[in-house]
């Protein structure tokens, strides 16, 4: 399959102008297009451009309304929600971040959550803007039901990441933190079944409970928790958070990410954002540092999203190899 070497720019500008041809705003369209471009700078090709015509679809079929103007409301000093009123979440979040950072600059802590909204892609995007903002920054998101409870068949909860990002004295990411309650993302099945691969034996099960290898019975059934009922409770915590406290469709109740089937999913998020210095008594990143190092020190041992930053490094040099069926398919998509 032939490629071309994209730089990051125009990786944005294709997710982008194929997003406003969809029917997508400036707005929605240039804060998602961002993550997209993020998702392939770090080597996460399954939130990346992979994804548009998808988004595209659900622009057109009215799972995403691509002209919606998220709604801002701070009730108390640190408490910030946002209606993202069935729109992109990105864009929710990007102007719910301006009103979190500057919360919990003032008041120490502060939290924000997003209702009516959509899929968020890589949630660690996300707090990665915070730790930039040098906050200690936690993100959680719920998301259609794909996960049954341990000892059940039907699912009640999704794949529901919960993600953190540390900041070092310097406003860098001293680590990501990006993990599915699922023992990998959704969107990796989704891809074995494009690409008519077996996934492999303990990912999911069939609706009746059997172990799963063919894809597409396993997006039939049910996605295994990471750590059993660990990782079931992982979710579980998001759930409460991200759609519970949030005022968003539960998981049972949220249309799916894939396919045209359903209205708006109208899923939620929450965030929050510690300003260090008012906790640590500027021990912080003193500890932080020793932490990092016992880590760093063992060989074989690596910090999480070290793979993502070292993706990114040689993104930003050289630039990304992308398909080209999946560049020309994103640039008919929906041409007026």
């Amino acid at each position: 399959m032939s490629q071309t070497i994209l730089a990051l720019s125009d990786i944005q500008t294709l997710a982008r102008d194929a997003l406003i041809r969809a029917g997508a705003s400036e707005k929605q369209a240039t804060s998602l297009a961002k993550a997209v471009m993020a998702a392939e700078r770090d080597g996460i090709k399954s939130h990346g451009l992979t994804y548009v015509p998808n988004y595209c679809l659900h622009l057109e079929c009215g799972k995403v309304i691509g002209t919606a103007e998220p709604v801002i409301n701070q009730s108390k000093p640190g408490a910030i929600k946002v209606d993202a009123k069935s729109g992109f979440a990105h864009l929710a979040i990007e102007m719910g971040f301006e009103k979190l950072k500057n919360a919990a600059s003032a008041n120490g802590c502060a939290t924000l959550t997003i209702n009516n909204s959509y899929n968020c892609g890589v949630l660690g995007y996300h707090v990665e803007q915070l730790a930039l903002a040098g906050l200690l920054g936690l993100g959680f998101t719920n998301a259609p039901a794909s996960i049954a409870p341990v000892g059940g068949m039907k699912p009640v909860i999704g794949t529901n990441p919960f993600a953190l990002a540390v900041p070092d004295k310097n406003r860098q990411p001293a680590f990501v933190i990006d993990q599915s309650a699922s023992v990998v993302a959704k969107s990796e099945i989704m891809m074995h079944a494009k690409a008519g691969k077996d996934i492999p034996t303990g990912w999911a099960i069939d609706e009746f409970g059997n172990p799963a290898t063919d894809p597409n019975i396993a997006l039939k059934g049910s996605m295994l928790p990471s750590g059993g009922y660990k990782g079931f409770s992982n979710g579980l915590i998001t759930e409460i958070f991200a759609a519970v406290l949030s005022g968003a469709m539960l998981a049972i109740d949220a249309s799916p990410f894939s396919g045209s089937a359903g209205g708006p999913p109208k899923t939620g998020q929450c965030f929050m954002a510690f300003n260090i210095g008012d906790f640590s008594d500027n021990q912080f990143f003193t500890q932080l540092k020793t932490l990092c190092d016992a880590i760093a020190a063992q060989e074989g041992a690596r910090l999480p999203g070290a793979n993502r930053l070292t993706a990114r490094e040689k993104s930003l040099s050289q630039g990304v190899a992308v398909d080209d069926a999946l560049i020309e398919k994103i640039r008919a998509t929906s041409v007026n």
